[in-house]
């Protein structure tokens, strides 16, 4: 048994004190006042949370170990506060297969230390020639992507969602049209496109790290329209960040930071519900990699150990956000999009829980970083919300 005393938890939107035990695997009581001859974690000064869920990170493994592994990704998860992960398929073999997709859940059995959902691929190799073998893998996987890349064969796409729609999978989009790039027309023209084919074909459609005005006009036009099976996705670095605030490679990332106006509107959309989640797009690399020149390094930063704390101190300690619209940010609505395994902070759910210190500043150091990757523009920054705690099916997972 392990109890957590002296936190706090948001009941009807506000912060009130309460006691949690926990039993194995599952919270067993909720109460004012709970004594126990256990374990005790003292939570004072914290806010005690369903572990964050993140939808979008790169773990690197199998095949690029030397950037992450599963073990290292999941320990950045946890010290987070993040108990659910979705791994993206950009890996070596690429999931595209079900031989290939078991070689990536044999590893994340054996060494992860929070939940991970690995998605498969929408193309052989993320090549764009090919559809990968979605019929064979469909039962191992939520969701489908070939992010780091946009699909641009229409045809292979419109496929992939008839498939995904049969199956109950989520399409999750990468958009970039191959002519354009990284400027902002690359990612607007192809979400413009997508959502026809989303609309049309009527499969769950995700729409990953947002970052335009006009991408989020699209978006907010066809939920509007009643096509709430469309969704998207925004990421901490495009909410507090813009291209004039670019200092070295750290900075660097797909899509990449754009103007102050972007910005905004990137905020608006977190605001209106156009965009129902927040996720890291954690992408780490070597520093060898990132020491490059800017227009050689690879694209991506770190994100899992600062995404709660940049959110709850940028949007709920500012006032932004409400304590209710943070959880769903965080928590309920990347469930409810990506079909997850539900978790509340209620008697008789899996204990799988997030203690976020709220009272004390912290200033985020390279050398705290559990991630392999140290590439993140974020380092030197003071927030408040960094873990206390991470349980992970009522185990300590994460503790300072």
């Amino acid at each position: 048994m392990l109890l957590i005393k002296n936190g706090k938890i948001i009941k009807n939107n506000k912060l009130e004190k309460y006691d949690i035990l926990i039993e194995d695997d599952k919270i067993s009581k909720i109460e004012k006042n709970i004594d126990c001859d256990c374990e005790i974690i003292d939570a004072k000064g914290c806010l005690v949370m369903p572990g964050a869920v993140d939808v979008h990170v790169h773990f690197r493994e199998p095949g690029y170990e030397k950037k992450e592994t599963i073990k290292t990704g999941s320990l950045s998860a946890a010290k987070g506060g993040v108990t659910t992960v979705m791994t993206m398929p950009n890996l070596k073999p690429c999931p595209d297969c079900l031989k290939n997709l078991m070689v990536q859940k044999e590893i994340i059995k054996k060494d992860s230390i929070v939940n991970v959902y690995p998605y498969g691929a929408v193309t052989v190799n993320q090549e764009d020639k090919n559809r990968a073998d979605i019929e064979g893998f469909y039962n191992e996987v939520l969701a489908i992507t070939d992010d780091g890349r946009g699909v641009n064969n229409l045809t292979i796409l419109e496929e992939a969602c008839i498939l995904a729609k049969k199956y109950n999978l989520v399409v999750a989009s990468h958009a970039e049209d191959n002519f354009y790039k990284y400027a902002p027309e690359g990612e607007y023209v192809a979400v413009r496109r997508e959502i026809e084919i989303a609309k049309k074909v009527g499969c769950k459609y995700h729409f990953c790290h947002m970052s335009t005005k006009e991408s989020f006009e699209a978006i907010r036009n066809a939920q509007k329209e009643g096509y709430t099976n469309i969704t998207c996705e925004v990421a901490p670095h495009h909410l507090v960040l813009n291209e004039t605030m670019i200092k070295n490679a750290n900075y660097k990332m797909n899509p990449p930071l754009r103007s102050e106006e972007n910005r905004l509107a990137t905020i608006e959309a977190l605001l209106d519900g156009t965009a129902c989640m927040v996720a890291s797009d954690h992408a780490p690399h070597t520093e060898e990699e990132k020491s490059q020149e800017y227009n050689k390094c690879p694209n991506g930063i770190i994100g899992l150990e600062t995404m709660l704390p940049i959110i709850y101190t940028e949007f709920v300690k500012n006032k932004k956000i409400s304590y209710e619209r943070f959880l769903d940010l965080m928590v309920y609505n990347p469930i409810k999009v990506f079909n997850l395994p539900a978790r509340r902070l209620e008697p008789g759910f899996i204990a799988d829980i997030a203690i976020i210190d709220i009272e004390n500043p912290h200033t985020y150091t390279k050398d705290e970083i559990l991630s392999k990757g140290k590439n993140s523009p974020f380092i030197g920054n003071t927030y408040y919300g960094f873990t206390k705690a991470t349980l992970v099916q009522g185990k300590i997972v994460y503790k300072i």
